[in-house]
């Protein structure tokens, strides 16, 4: 069934609608955690729907039904399908870029300053965190997305090569630096799209192993002779 408003949306929620009491008394009042409750079990239903269905296929009644929620009651939250789609993107990328700095943060707690072993530490928290909830990551890696998906991708990576930048302390003064950036967050991100589709733990294990070596070698010689070099390939960071 497609994302439409149609005859349904007349329904309304009943929490919204207008109550001259009686027996069972006056409607509740829609308070903030109520709000919260429903938009959590939109949003959990949306992604089983989304994961099963795909989200060309996917429609907003099954995801109402599934939150026993009415399709008033979605509105109320999202704009409708894509703005559903795009919120859990929003949710998975928040939680992904969380994991990632806590595990720079603890790094850095324990004295350790060098780009290089910051950037293979957050690369390893960013790719396990990708293997761990692969299940919703195969909802934006597997190309069954909303139209226009794909540029908000690019921009996503724009803004991680310039992440990327800061945590490696590349100030793009070298005509390379720009290139070893692009380098490094693509192929990060490739990885993490392989991971999103293997579904043996030992293989997965092995790529991301693998991943980090090349990562490192990389980063080995495009950071030759800057803070990065010597210092930060002496002791390989993990997570």
């Amino acid at each position: 069934m497609g994302d439409t408003r149609g005859d349904e949306l007349l329904i309304g929620d009943p929490a919204d609608l207008p109550t001259t009491g009686g027996a069972s008394g006056p409607a509740p009042a829609r308070t903030p955690g109520r709000a919260a409750t429903t938009r959590q079990a939109l949003l959990k239903a949306a992604r089983e729907v989304f994961g099963e269905s795909g989200y060309a296929a996917a429609g907003i009644a099954e995801v109402v039904r599934r939150a026993d929620a009415s399709v008033g009651g979605l509105y109320h939250h999202f704009d409708g399908k894509v703005d559903l789609f795009l919120a859990l993107w929003e949710e998975f990328r928040t939680a992904q870029a969380q994991t990632t700095a806590r595990a720079v943060a603890r790094l850095r707690e324990t004295g350790e300053s060098r780009p290089r072993a910051l950037f293979l530490t957050g690369t390893r928290a960013y790719l396990e965190h990708t293997r761990a909830r692969r299940e919703m990551a195969r909802l934006f890696y597997t190309g069954d997305t909303p139209p226009g998906f794909d540029l908000l991708g690019r921009q996503n990576l724009r803004t991680w090569i310039s992440h990327n930048a800061t945590l490696l302390g590349i100030t793009h003064e070298r005509p390379g630096d720009r290139a070893l950036l692009i380098a490094l967050t693509t192929t990060i991100a490739e990885i993490g799209r392989e991971l999103v589709v293997c579904d043996d733990a030992r293989e997965a294990a092995d790529l991301t192993d693998t991943a980090l070596e090349l990562i490192g070698r990389l980063c080995d010689f495009g950071l030759s002779g800057t803070e990065g070099d010597a210092a930060g390939r002496a002791r390989p960071a993990t997570a």
